[in-house]
């Protein structure tokens, strides 16, 4: 008896296990865009210094003008950061930081005291870290944890250019740079075939001739044990694609090995409009090939299915000019040479149209004459002395319009906490590149009036609401309300659809929003998300009462 009673709950379990579960609503995988991308931009020296150790390297100990030398950020500091989850409360999506390879090792005198190479953008070495930002371990460190915490990484990279010469620091042989002219900027010639400024070497990206590896980088490469790897490396890279070899191929060989041994996910080109557009389209081509390499070997690290990504710094680019970069004699159209997106020079100008004008024009732009291509807009940067807010006194309204605008946003370290752009004693850049200001966080320094904190949460929740909407980059612009002000974005892609309903500058207190039905039905329950409150459609309109002029609702 006692076994028969066994064997009947038995077959009762695996009766109520082998039923078909209730249907539940779930929630479809918000798709990473990089077209609604949130891209923190960092100088790693400036950042959070990991490692006191590797501080000076090559006897770079010259006294330097203010902010002009090597302040100790390196890898390890933005591993700190990364794993804290800093960039994760700040619902950043991917991450770019500045050149990452061996910097020259002497001071340039600029007019400005020395200068040591803390920036990135001249490089000695291609094929070396620059072991003041750290080691290799350390960068692939980096990578993968910005992998694990599902942000893609923006490598920024340099072909037009070596590093200056100086006494440390030979110049290239003849046949891979040129000295002069200097750049004019009058039309297409002058502004590619010729040096930015004076004792900056340019690369010569557009000649046919082939060239041996310089003496310098065979004796250094000796000197340090990988001649034989480095040398082999290019003679196969050479014979599998038929490249002659030119200076172009062989910087392009050097850039793409890190996207073979890392998984970089996309590159910040760096001085676009001055190399030839052709040079961009072999990179992609190349950094394509090595993107899929690398995701055939570590099936297990890829996030999505994704392409190579290309960002172009086309400096003086707006979307206004929709495709076309104009040179005076020519127009090119950089979105044909591999890259989706290009930096908008405007934003920072536009950002003074009031909302509706603002976000109105960038999603006519976008999916009109730029459809299928986007744009990065920025606030400030590191070398734009006339940048959106200069003063820091709209920190709130500069976050609001970058972060909610149509487009890929691009927050600038320190944005987010009122790092201030003017810096005494500093001269010209110097004052957009100072110490990221983690002091004002942990004081909760005023900024014109605003606690440091306060600024940093806007961030946080305006960049959390955009990486879970693909609809607040990607999306189509709608008002749906003049006064009090809201609009909605929709994106659609196949099943995954994204709907948000935006209100700003508005009353304190409670807010009756109207929805229209389509957007969000009757009895739907939705969040704001800068305030958290959860609220039901009723009769066409929701009504919400919270202590903030901004509403964030989606489902």
């Amino acid at each position: 008896m006692k076994n028969l009673i066994v064997s009947a709950l038995l077959l009762s379990i695996i009766s109520i296990s082998c039923q078909s579960p209730e249907k539940t609503t779930q929630k479809p995988e918000v798709p990473f865009l990089w077209e609604n991308a949130n891209v923190y931009f960092l100088l790693t020296d400036r950042f959070q210094n990991g490692n006191a150790e590797n501080d000076i390297n090559f006897n770079r100990t010259e006294e330097c003008g203010l902010l002009r030398g090597f302040e100790g950020g390196d890898f390890k500091g933005i591993t700190q950061k990364i794993k804290e989850g800093y960039f994760t409360d700040l619902g950043i999506t991917a991450l770019w930081f500045s050149p990452v390879v061996e910097q020259i090792h002497g001071a340039v005198d600029e007019g400005t005291g020395l200068t040591y190479a803390f920036h990135g953008y001249w490089a000695k070495d291609w094929t070396a870290f620059e072991p003041n930002f750290g080691t290799e371990q350390e960068f692939a460190e980096l990578v993968e944890a910005a992998h694990a915490k599902g942000m893609r990484v923006l490598m920024d990279v340099v072909i037009n250019h070596t590093g200056p010469v100086t006494q440390k620091d030979p110049v290239w042989p003849e046949g891979w740079v040129r000295q002069q002219p200097q750049c004019k900027y009058s039309d297409y010639e002058s502004t590619v075939s010729c040096t930015l400024v004076e004792n900056l070497p340019d690369v010569l990206t557009g000649t046919d001739e082939e060239v041996e590896i310089p003496a310098q980088l065979l004796e250094k490469w000796e000197a340090e044990g990988r001649l034989e790897k480095e040398v082999s490396e290019l003679d196969a890279f050479f014979s599998a694609t038929g490249y002659p070899r030119t200076p172009r191929y062989y910087i392009i060989k050097w850039l793409t090995d890190f996207i073979r041994k890392y998984g970089i996910d996309g590159y910040r080109l760096d001085t676009t409009k001055h190399t030839e557009e052709d040079v961009w389209g072999d990179l992609w081509k190349e950094a394509v090939k090595a993107f899929a390499e690398w995701k055939e070997a570590n099936p297990d690290k890829v996030l999505d299915n994704n392409d190579f990504f290309m960002v172009g710094e086309v400096y003086g680019y707006g979307i206004s000019g929709d495709r076309l970069y104009n040179f005076g004699d020519k127009q090119v159209d950089y979105f044909n040479y591999g890259m989706k997106s290009l930096i908008n020079f405007d934003f920072k100008g536009d950002a003074n149209k009031a909302y509706e004008e603002l976000f109105s024009l960038y999603s006519a732009k976008l999916n009109g004459p730029l459809k299928g291509q986007s744009v990065l807009n920025y606030i400030t940067s590191h070398d734009d002395g006339y940048p959106y807010d200069k003063e820091r006194e709209k920190t709130i309204e500069a976050g609001t319009k970058l972060l909610l605008c149509p487009g890929a946003s691009q927050v600038y370290y320190g944005d987010e906490s009122g790092r201030s752009l003017i810096i005494e004693g500093a001269v010209g850049d110097a004052n957009l590149r100072s110490l990221m200001n983690w002091e004002d966080l942990q004081n909760n320094t005023e900024i014109h009036g605003i606690p440091a904190k306060d600024i940093l949460v806007h961030y946080q929740k305006l960049g959390k609401f955009r990486s879970e909407h693909p609809a607040v980059g990607a999306g189509v612009h709608t008002m749906i309300q003049e006064s009090p002000y809201y609009f909605k974005r929709e994106y659609t892609n196949g099943d995954f659809k994204d709907i948000v309903v935006v209100g700003l500058d508005l009353a304190k207190g409670e807010k009756i929003i109207p929805v229209e039905e389509g957007v969000f039905n009757e009895g739907e329950e939705l969040v704001d998300s800068y305030s958290g409150i959860k609220v039901k459609v009723k009769n066409g309109v929701v009504k919400l009462n919270s202590e903030y002029n901004i509403v964030l609702l989606s489902k």
